[in-house]
């Protein structure tokens, strides 16, 4: 009977309950459907039933709702923010707003002493656990994104080499649209030279930082973090890097060049190397071999000298 009387005492039920009750009591007009409905409600009331029954307390309730308002902003935020991928920098205030308001709905319980857990009444109150599998869906999103990889450890900010970094991105964006700007008169629009001389240090510059954040976060891999940088960063040298060799047709700068060249110049040089420092050894242990014979040949002529004088 309390499901009934809740459902009956609904404020937002009354005028579906002045709908099927008028038709039956042969009441026409809308407004006497809803005072026989809102007669039955005072009747109700009167036999010691509260006006309404939630099923959650008001305090839960209003848990209930700062979450699915926060889960509201965060999936349009992470929506929003899919391309150009900039997840880390623009939903990490409302991720940590709804991990706030999780662990609040994990710890809450109701004011009076005969009120249930709201954590119990929320979370695990039924097979399909929405609450649940929400929250688990945003911190598996957040973890693949590696965010954490890129955001001050007091969650307030981006790190200093991600913000630099990112400085540095949108510097070599500025500068990729400053030459294209200044060659749209050119005769040659395929020709994009000026921006390969005019932007190559700045290209460089990105793409080291980048290689040495890459070093670095392989030896914190050790400690137990991922080996990928935060999806923001990783996608920021993508584009910049489809624009640099496929669209600008632009040379991409190898530091490693010359390493590679002196090592394969000495691995190629080696074979002659040794076989001149073979030859050069038999040679001069043949002459050795030699010696002893020429002084053995000299002294039995001086021998033979003697005797016949």
């Amino acid at each position: 009977m309390a499901p009934l009387c809740s459902l009956l005492l609904s404020p937002l039920l009354l005028p579906a309950l002045a709908l099927a009750v008028g038709p039956a009591a042969g009441l026409e007009a809308p407004g006497e459907a809803e005072e026989l409905a809102a007669g039955l409600a005072a009747e109700l009331r009167a036999a010691g039933l509260p006006e309404d029954l939630p099923e959650l307390e008001p305090e839960c309730r209003r848990l209930l709702t700062a979450f699915a308002e926060g889960s509201a902003t965060l999936s349009g935020c992470l929506a929003l923010r899919a391309r150009p991928v900039r997840l880390c920098q623009a939903c990490g205030g409302l991720y940590r707003n709804l991990l706030a308001q999780y662990g609040d709905i994990a710890r809450a319980v109701g004011n009076s002493s005969e009120s249930h857990n709201c954590a119990k009444s929320i979370l695990t109150s039924d097979r399909l656990q929405v609450v649940v599998t929400l929250s688990a869906f945003f911190n598996d999103t957040w973890e693949a994104a590696n965010c954490a990889n890129c955001i001050k450890n007091n969650s307030e900010g981006l790190s200093d080499s991600t913000q630099e970094f990112m400085d540095l991105f949108n510097k070599s964006l500025s500068c990729f649209e400053h030459n294209l700007q200044g060659q749209a008169v050119g005769l040659s629009p395929n020709n994009y030279t000026e921006v390969c001389k005019n932007c190559n240090g700045t290209y460089r510059n990105l793409n080291d930082l980048y290689n040495k954040l890459q070093r670095l976060n392989r030896h914190g891999d050790e400690s137990g973090h991922s080996a990928h940088l935060c999806i923001d960063v990783e996608d920021a040298m993508n584009i910049t890097r489809k624009l640099w060799s496929r669209t600008f047709n632009c040379s991409v700068p190898c530091s490693d060049t010359v390493p590679v060249i002196a090592v394969s110049s000495f691995i190629l040089f080696l074979p002659i190397v040794f076989y001149l420092s073979s030859f050069l050894h038999s040679k001069q242990k043949k002459r050795i071999l030699i010696l002893p014979k020429r002084i053995q040949s000299n002294a039995s002529l001086v021998n033979i000298q003697e005797k016949y004088s």
